[in-house]
């Protein structure tokens, strides 16, 4: 008789050599339980997903009561299913008005490339901008626009006409052209390490997209929905995009994703031809009910302020030798140690101290904090304590 363990490694198609193979039975508030009873403080909320939290009652409600009324129906967009209409109306309201048209997607990948089709279409251009070290998913054209040629060089050839520049370089922007269809960035670069654009290279950025006719794409898939400090890191620059894509916590911890443009520029896709986008599960009813849970959750219980002081407690009590700098806003912060050797004996101290951290894909040198915004001042200082502790004993 095979363990679990065994046939995790047997049957299931592995992402990488070493996996952490860490078995979870169970998993409430910030908190993650072994088949044995041992918990484990989840420092990444499953890579900025569990925004309020691992099973959260008032979502595990929401999604009962939908289940009781139906599953999948139909392809998206052909009935009219309340639970999407509910949370496409509670995405608008918290969105500038130009961004009134939502398109449900299973996943961040997905909505990345629907925006790249889109672009596309409505320009009737073929150049794509993207920058150096950004991250918007593993699919063929989210991979072909992604900022790290480690990831890239095995698949290639990838999608043609993808342009790449440095990100809060001003000078990078004289590359958008009239023959520019989309530029496509994170306001808070994740994956880079944590890197937060500047604010006159953000504005300069949206200008110069308005006066080659360019589309501009913002990536909100891990910054959305309060982590940092905003409902969306670009409430901070009071800069906003064409096109906006949001995904992981969206879904309240089930799978859904969306890309929102204008009505005029979302309307490309349904004629010409007729159904130039389309998803079997993009938007399933359940999914969107809980995500219209955790959306108001997320207003309600004002996480997003508590996002805000939450990130100041950490570097208030994050203070060791071996910690240079701590970068980000609010709940998206990394801790820049001295080189990767470190950051990996740290984070698997952390594991045995009971404590689940990362690196992040293209910044082995940081830590990855990103908690769900639930975290109270007393579990920021029981993590604090664990990370020194870790440290310590690197």
């Amino acid at each position: 008789m095979f363990s679990t363990r065994q046939l995790f490694f047997e049957i299931l198609a592995q992402t990488s050599p070493a996996p952490i193979a860490l078995e979870i039975e169970k998993a409430s508030g910030c908190w993650l339980y072994s088949p044995e009873g041992r918990k484990y403080f989840d420092l990444i909320a499953g890579v900025s997903v569990s925004n309020i939290g691992h099973n959260n009652p008032v979502v595990i409600n929401a999604i009962k009561q939908q289940l009781d009324k139906y599953m999948h129906l139909m392809v998206y967009g052909e009935f009219i299913q309340k639970p999407q209409v509910q949370l496409a109306e509670a995405l608008c309201s918290l969105l500038p008005g130009a961004l009134n048209s939502v398109y449900f997607t299973s996943s961040g990948s997905e909505a990345a490339e629907g925006a790249i089709k889109l672009a596309r279409r409505y320009t009737g251009r073929h150049e794509i901008i993207s920058f150096k070290n950004a991250y918007h998913g593993s699919t063929l054209g989210a991979l072909s626009v992604m900022g790290n040629e480690t990831l890239k060089r095995a698949f290639r050839p990838l999608m043609p006409s993808v342009r790449q520049i440095e990100f809060n370089n001003e000078d990078s922007l004289e590359a958008i052209s009239h023959h520019t269809a989309c530029v496509i960035a994170e306001p808070i670069q994740a994956e880079a390490g944590v890197i937060v654009a500047e604010h006159d290279f953000i504005r300069k950025l949206r200008n110069k997209c308005t006066e080659k006719g360019a589309l501009l794409i913002f990536d909100e898939i891990q910054t959305g929905f309060g982590r940092t400090g905003d409902i969306f890191a670009m409430d901070c620059f009071k800069v906003y995009p064409d096109i906006v894509l949001f995904a992981k916590s969206l879904g309240g911890g089930l799978p859904l994703g969306a890309f929102i443009s204008s009505r005029d520029v979302m309307s490309a896709l349904c004629s010409n031809p007729a159904l130039g986008h389309i998803t079997t599960f993009g938007g399933h009813p359940v999914s969107c009910s809980a995500g219209l849970a955790s959306i108001e959750y997320i207003i309600e219980h004002r996480l997003a302020e508590n996002a805000c002081r939450a990130g100041e407690k950490f570097r208030e009590l994050l203070v060791h030798p071996a910690i240079r700098e701590i970068r980000g806003k609010g709940l998206l912060l990394a801790a820049e140690l001295e080189n990767t050797a470190v950051v990996k004996k740290a984070i698997k101290r952390c594991l045995a101290n009971g404590l689940i951290t990362e690196w992040f894909l293209f910044d082995e040198k940081s830590i990855r904090i990103s908690p769900p915004l639930i975290i109270s001042e007393s579990e920021i200082r029981e993590v604090c304590k664990i990370i020194i502790k870790s440290l310590d004993e690197v």
